[in-house]
């Protein structure tokens, strides 16, 4: 990146550091950082929606849509997420291209799931393969976004039942007797209480969700610890210009700063969106602030 970065083995100190710290690959490290705050700013509210439809589902008075939703919080719920993560992924991309290839290749005669072996026609995949590595690295990441949003949607979805459930029944038998319908009752009155009640688990999921984004390299997708483990461990002259022991150590010690430094930030900002929450509730954090 700068002009004295020409010659490597004539740097010294901190010229040399700046240096190396600019490479190419040193790129590839920032862009994973970008990429996973990315991936929580995506599927924070997707998640939410994923949450908020199950936990809706599961109070339907229709018997099928309630089932629905009480089967998706106990099934992902129930699985273990690496065991999610690592075939349920597969599966979503093999749905998608047997989509595409139904409606692309109608005349297709021989049969798409040979022993190991998933074939579709050229045109079904996803992503072609004459299209750029951008839309490949895109591709990949809209599958996470999509993975990571199911699975925690539904613990999201168990936390908003729960809140959903803690809104006192009085209240809503009171909309009711006013002639508010089922409908109307739900949307002002359900709904807008049941966040102070829903938040102190929505954090935990959070914090959950960002101590998860290691789980991208599962997903094909180069995030942080991919990033450090390949650039900390030792390097000769023989396969880089900046050779150096093994400095996984340091690495690994910036991904702690990191991570301890967001899920703090994070902490700070849910505590005051709970204390404005809690105004004018009757619940422990609005009592605790008024005393």
């Amino acid at each position: 990146m700068f002009s004295y970065c020409s010659d490597p083995a004539a740097l010294q100190g901190l010229t040399w550091l700046s240096c190396y710290m600019t490479t190419p690959k040193h790129m590839g490290l920032y862009w994973s950082v970008l990429t996973v705050l990315s991936l929580l700013a995506i599927t924070a509210p997707v998640a939410l929606g994923f949450g908020f439809a199950g936990a809706s589902a599961a109070r339907s008075h229709v018997a099928p849509l309630r089932w629905l939703g009480k089967g998706y919080t106990a099934i992902v719920r129930g699985v273990p997420d690496i065991v999610f993560f690592l075939f349920f992924i597969i599966a979503l991309d093999q749905f998608f291209e047997w989509m595409r290839h139904e409606w692309k290749c109608p005349d297709w005669a021989e049969p798409i799931r040979q022993g190991n072996d998933f074939l579709v026609c050229a045109a079904a995949k996803l992503p072609l393969g004459t299209s750029p590595q951008w839309v490949h690295e895109v591709y990949g990441f809209s599958l996470a976004v999509l993975t990571f949003a199911i699975v925690f949607g539904a613990f999201v979805a168990n936390i908003l039942t729960g809140a959903m459930n803690a809104v006192p029944r009085a209240q809503l038998e009171t909309a009711e007797a006013y002639g508010m319908t089922r409908r109307q009752t739900f949307w002002r009155i359900l709904v807008p209480q049941m966040w102070v009640f829903a938040l102190p688990g929505l954090s935990n999921i959070w914090m959950i969700l960002i101590k998860a984004t290691p789980l991208l390299f599962l997903l094909g997708v180069e995030d942080i610890v991919y990033w450090a483990r390949e650039l900390g461990g030792t390097k000769t002259s023989t396969f880089t210009a900046y050779p150096h022991g093994d400095w996984r150590l340091w690495y690994f010690t910036a991904l702690l700063v990191f991570y301890l430094g967001f899920t703090k930030l994070s902490e700070t900002v849910l505590t005051r969106i709970s204390r404005r929450l809690s105004r004018g509730q009757a619940t422990t954090g609005a009592l605790a602030d008024a005393a």
